[in-house]
């Protein structure tokens, strides 16, 4: 896990330094701006989901609106997957496990372009972890709450965020942490 963390801290740096030494304009938010962004994330599997997937590749949309030159509030929806991993021991593999995140936050940039940010909101699952041959009509698809805290440095198009998402419910928690590089443009 530390290694991970190391591997997320140095790749969101070295994009940090990327887009600060490029001729770009900074993130600016006005009042009734709109921006809208879709991205694509990789991640790793924390807590129990860690015992049945390794990685998560997604893509996400956000509209983002801002209420302040340095304060917006989210909306950000896709869709996240947990590649299965084999049993342990076993030739069997877990079957992969499918969300659709529905969340709202929101975006402080302390500087012109870094920014720290928070999001809350429910996971639907749509397959769950089961070692696959299992027939997938007994298996809980629950939703989870979703909290989330952000690092992450925009510019005029690019995003680039580093966070950490926890789902929680139904005593099955588990949690991601993740890289989301994202394009975006006003509307």
């Amino acid at each position: 896990m530390k290694n991970t963390f190391k591997f997320l801290a140095t790749a969101a740096t070295a994009a940090a330094i990327f887009f600060s030494t490029t001729n770009v304009k900074a993130q600016t938010i006005t009042p009734d701006k709109f921006r809208f962004g879709v991205g694509i994330e990789g991640g790793l599997a924390t807590g129990s989901a860690h015992d049945f997937s390794n990685a998560e590749l997604g893509g996400t949309a956000r509209l983002q609106y801002g209420l302040s030159n340095n304060f917006a509030i989210t909306l950000t929806s896709g869709y996240y997957n947990f590649f299965g991993k084999d049993e342990p021991g076993t030739n069997i593999k877990y079957q992969s496990l499918g969300m659709v995140p529905i969340k709202a936050g929101i975006k402080y940039f302390y500087t012109s372009n870094l920014y720290v940010g928070a999001e809350v909101g429910a996971g639907i699952e749509t397959k769950t972890f089961l070692p696959q041959g299992l027939d997938e009509n007994f298996a809980n698809k629950d939703t989870k709450l979703i909290l989330s805290p952000a690092l992450g440095y925009a510019t005029k198009h690019w995003d680039v965020g580093v966070r950490y998402e926890n789902y929680s419910g139904q005593s099955n928690n588990y949690g991601l942490v993740a890289l989301r590089l994202a394009y975006g443009f006003g509307l």
